[in-house]
């Protein structure tokens, strides 16, 4: 079942901010040491999913090539402004935080970034759900903590996460109607690559060690696919 692990990472989506309502007065200590636990946890993911690579060329010119195409759009400054647009919509005239407000941060750590998209695509293409599951892990915890500061509007997230993570994972079961199983099992293995370094980016930055721009790296995912057919060509 392709949706398997995108319909147990929107489960634990919800379990993870139902039980936050519970906890809303947890101290800040607590809070902060949890996320750094997280943010821990996904270095580690990141780098086995690194590791995994088979041709470090292809992933050190996907990343070179992407950060350029990210700077030169911007794509991080975008996403701030979109972020920072909705959540003037939706904050109270006393600036208090609304429900929306934490449906919109919550969509955007969520849905921002690289586990989900290779995730979905090894359960589209592979029907390997690991690491959607895993990431439904750490999104439940995330949303957790996420719903003790901003309330239960963060449960509303799972809708988009569910939406966007079913169309690639539906979108990948016909991939192999096109391309040889060969150059996808490559493919898949070095956008796994790619994206492990993105998500160790991510856990360095949860952890206030970095201030990577990982949006400005985004565009690696789709460059590493060029580079990668380019590089069977020859």
């Amino acid at each position: 079942m392709a949706l398997f692990g995108t319909l147990v990472n929107g489960g634990l989506i919800i379990l993870g901010s139902i039980i936050g309502l519970f906890f809303t007065k947890i101290p800040e200590r607590m809070k902060e040491t949890v996320m750094q636990g997280i943010g821990l946890a996904i270095i580690l993911i990141g780098l086995q999913m690194a590791f995994s690579t088979e041709q470090i060329i292809i992933v050190l010119l996907s990343l070179l090539t992407g950060g350029i195409l990210g700077e030169l759009i911007n794509v991080e400054e975008w996403l701030n402004r979109f972020g920072n647009w909705l959540g003037s919509k939706f904050t109270t005239k006393n600036e208090k935080i609304s429900v929306s407000q934490g449906f919109v941060t919550a969509t955007l750590i969520f849905c921002i970034g690289a586990m989900g998209i290779i995730g979905a695509l090894d359960g589209g293409i592979r029907n390997d759900h690991e690491v959607l599951i895993t990431k439904g892990i750490l999104d439940g915890f995330t949303s957790l903590v996420l719903t003790t500061t901003l309330g239960f509007g963060v449960i509303f997230s799972v809708v988009p996460v569910v939406l966007y993570q079913g169309f690639i994972a539906l979108f990948a079961t016909q991939i192999e109607k096109f391309l040889p199983e060969a150059f996808l099992n490559g493919l898949i293995t070095e956008l796994t690559a790619v994206g492990g370094l993105m998500i160790v980016a991510i856990g360095l930055n949860m952890l206030k060690i970095t201030q990577i721009r990982i949006g400005n790296l985004l565009p690696a995912i789709v460059s590493v696919v060029v580079i990668f057919y380019i590089y069977q060509l020859f």
